[in-house]
Order: C-alpha cells, then structure tokens, then sequence
C-alpha cells in the first residue's frame, strides 16, 4: 500500500479492513478508490467489501493468498484494445474465470481547483495508459502532454498531492468527489461508445453444467510450428458451428518462434460440438489450457 499517492491511502487502508473483516467476499481491484475497476467491482456486486491492490498481480495474488474471494480485472477496451499484460498474467495466475462485466467508460480531466484557469492552462495530464489512449485526441488537440500513471484514480491523488494547478489528471468523476478537484470538462473519451470488458476470477471454476443460459469458454494455446497449423486447429470450431468470437496472437518470450493464442467461444465444454471443436484443437496444439467457462453477460453475434 506504500506505492499509493498519500492522498489516497488513508482510503485504501479503509477499504482493506473491511475487506479484511470478510475476506471470502471481498473483491480484489486494480487501482486506488475511484479507479474505474473500483465502479465495476461496485457495479458487478454492490454489497461486496471491496480490497484495493496497487497492480493486476496484487489484486491477483489477493485471491491466490486468501485476503479476497474475487478479482476483477480489466481485460480489453472496445476503443484502446487490449490491457497491457493480461493475457500473461491470466494463465500464470492459477485462477479461472466465472463471470464477465461490461462497463461503458467516461473520463473527466480535473485538476486543482484555480480561479483563472485559462491564464494557467494544464500542461499534462497524468492517468493509467488506457485512459490516456482512450483520450488521445482530446489531449493533443488541447497541446496536453499525456504521462503515464499506475492508474486513473491514483493519478488523480497524486495531481492533488502536488500543488500544482499545471498539472491536470484523467479520471472517473467519483475520483475528483475522492481527492478534492475540480472537473475541468467531462466525457473527454474519443469514442463515447466507449466500454472495457472484465472478466472476474476465483481459485474455484463453475461446473459448466450449472450455468444456466448462455455461456463463454476462455482458453489459451500453442500450436505447433509447423505449416497451416493453426488452419488446422481452427478447422474444429468451423465444422462444428461453435462460434469464435475472439482470437488473439502474442509472442511469449523472444524466440519468435511460435505464437500464443487467447481465445473465446461461445459454448460450453459438455456440448457435444464444444467437446469436438477442444478436441480437435488439442490434437494440433503444443498446449492447450482452459482459463473458464461462465455466464455470457452480453449476447455475442
């Protein structure tokens, strides 16, 4: 917690001890109070305590260790793509995936309260890299330098720690009610469709049988580096009529060598096409791991 701006730890140590008081309930977020992963675990169980964490391995290692039930997690952006190294963090984590959230996203640029804003305009704004992409050409058309922060509601302490009417923060509007600013202009998303998906983990996966109405598959995979191989380890879902609705490539390591997949379907295993179209994939695969099957929150095609 000491990586907190210290206008926002005496509220990060608020939140953790009621987290601490019913830990098996309690949901992990990345950020400081006010962060936009603070409104969706608000949004996904309203009267569950909620543990703020500094990083994603916090708010991660908070459920692996015991402290929290659940972590949400931010996972991609439909304007900014996806989030920095979650598709890494995921499957080393150890948790499974057992539900998704889809939150639109709005930003405010704030900053310390000033009477003549437009003698000191903001130089920068400081916010997490998402948030900043997301804003990219309201910033620049502004002449407002983006600095990157550890994420949005943090950014907003640490401009009101500072003092300084030059600097400006890109955040939600409950985090300038948090730290004392100002709200300059507000929806200063690009795009105001704007929305993240997250997806919330446990130690404990749902039994894909239990899930009533429709239901995702997330998994990753390697396949073998050889001609048409992915071609091939694709073939089952086509032939099958599962639906794919995402699929994405990431290098690990620096071999270049091979490539990772992550992955999602619509489908459950214990669905005979599901059953065959995993299969198939495996047959083709150097590894294949399942990272969850869950309720669909919203319908995919």
């Amino acid at each position: 917690m000491h990586s907190y701006p210290s206008a926002a730890l005496a509220l990060v140590e608020r939140y953790a001890a009621a987290a601490a008081r019913a830990p098996g309930l309690a949901i992990a977020f990345q950020g400081a109070p006010g962060a936009n992963s603070h409104r969706a675990a608000t949004e996904y169980a309203p009267d569950a305590p909620l543990l703020p964490c500094f990083s994603f391995e916090d708010a991660l290692e908070a459920v692996k260790d015991g402290r929290a039930g659940r972590a949400i997690i931010p996972i991609e952006n439909s304007q900014h793509g996806r989030v920095a190294d979650i598709h890494f963090l995921l499957p080393e984590s150890g948790l499974t995936i057992v539900a998704e959230h889809f939150m639109a996203i709005t930003h405010c640029l704030m900053g310390l309260p000033h009477a003549d804003r437009v003698r000191t305009p903001f130089a920068a704004a400081y916010s997490h890299p998402q948030a900043l992409g997301q804003s990219r050409r309201y910033l620049r058309t502004r002449g407002i330098v983006p600095l990157s922060y550890a994420d949005t509601a943090g950014a907003a302490a640490f401009v009101a720690q500072s003092g300084d009417p030059t600097l400006a923060a890109v955040a939600p509007p409950l985090a300038a009610e948090l730290y004392g600013l100002e709200i300059v202009d507000r929806a200063v998303e690009d795009a105001h469709d704007n929305t993240t998906r997250f997806v919330v983990l446990a130690n404990e996966a749902l039994a894909p049988a239990a899930i009533a109405g429709p239901a995702m598959t997330t998994f990753v995979f390697e396949v073998k580096n050889i001609p048409a191989a992915l071609y091939k380890a694709l073939g089952g879902f086509a032939t099958n009529g599962v639906n794919m609705t995402k699929l994405e490539s990431y290098q690990r390591g620096a071999s270049f060598a091979a490539t990772e997949f992550y992955a999602d379907i619509v489908g459950a295993p214990g669905n005979p096409a599901v059953d065959r179209a995993l299969e198939e994939l495996a047959f083709h695969c150097k590894r294949l791991r399942l990272l969850g099957t869950y309720p669909q929150e919203r319908p995919r095609g």
